[in-house]
């Protein structure tokens, strides 16, 4: 009789045995399947939605010290360009950069080159043109005096060149150039000045492309973008209903900063020159 007992209980206790062996199996392979979760999830996390992008006006060139006209026209950047975009470039030096943009000018090349040239923390990166990000193009009045272009839209819009640059709107700017433009190059042998219209559309349809490319990439988030004064105001004014061009313009080698997150744009400075005073340090 004892036997039979000794038997039973040794039955139990095997079947006791497997279910417990069964349920810490099943214990750890839910741990796992919680773990690759976690994994997925900080993975994607990784690859953030959120952007800053770093925008610099490019350095002074020999076509600004000389006052003349500038838009798709070009000219290198002075030894005076080179010194203060380097400068800009070390205070940047220890922000990550995760890509690196510029209009197709070489003045705005050159100043991407020169930043990334101090940058500390980036990896060796390609730099991405796109004739999107040009200045205004200002037609056959490229190369001239300033003054002679200033001086021509003040009387079309009635008032004292004095009032015109006092009281500068960045869409009658370029319309009047463009109105002013028409009809000039009488061979066709130019690219015609453009209208406001015209400048923004490229501007906006390449900065949403970069935002599109960069939004979720692996990397800091951290974006820069070498470009030009006018164009910087124009397609900040875009984005932003409270943006006011600075009095006299973006500086050369100044940053302003845009953030995107959830498919949002958040203006966090405007023609900040504080990277250029860290590097003068």
């Amino acid at each position: 009789m004892m036997g039979k007992y000794w038997k039973l209980f040794a039955v139990l206790f095997l079947f006791v045995a497997v279910t417990a062996c069964s349920n810490n199996a099943e214990s750890e392979r839910n741990t796992h399947i919680d773990t690759e979760e976690n994994d997925v999830e900080a993975s994607v996390s990784a690859d953030s939605e959120e952007l800053t992008i770093y925008i610099v006006r490019h350095g002074k060139t020999m076509l600004n010290t000389t006052d003349r006209v500038q838009g798709w026209s070009d000219a290198v950047l002075t030894p005076a360009g080179e010194e203060v975009v380097r400068q800009a470039g070390s205070g940047l030096q220890d922000i990550e950069f995760q890509n690196v943009y510029s209009s197709d000018s070489g003045r705005a090349i050159q100043t991407a080159e020169i930043i990334m040239e101090e940058n500390e923390a980036s990896d060796d990166l390609s730099i991405a043109t796109d004739e999107r990000f040009r200045e205004f193009n200002f037609g056959t009045y490229e190369g001239d005096l300033n003054e002679t272009m200033w001086q021509d839209i003040a009387d079309l819009q009635g008032v004292t060149i004095e009032e015109f640059g006092a009281n500068l709107n960045l869409e009658s700017f370029a319309d009047s150039v463009a109105a002013l433009d028409e009809g000039r190059d009488e061979e066709g042998l130019n690219w015609p000045a453009e209208d406001y219209q015209t400048i923004t559309e490229r501007l906006t349809a390449g900065f949403e492309e970069l935002v599109e490319n960069e939004a979720g990439q692996a990397g800091s988030g951290n974006i820069l973008l070498a470009s030009h004064g006018l164009s910087i105001s124009a397609l900040l004014d875009t984005y932003f209903e409270d943006y006011e061009t600075p009095e006299g313009g973006l500086q050369n080698a100044s940053v302003s900063v845009v953030k995107y997150q959830n498919g949002e744009f958040t203006l966090e400075s405007i023609n900040d020159m504080s990277y250029v005073e860290q590097g003068q340090e």
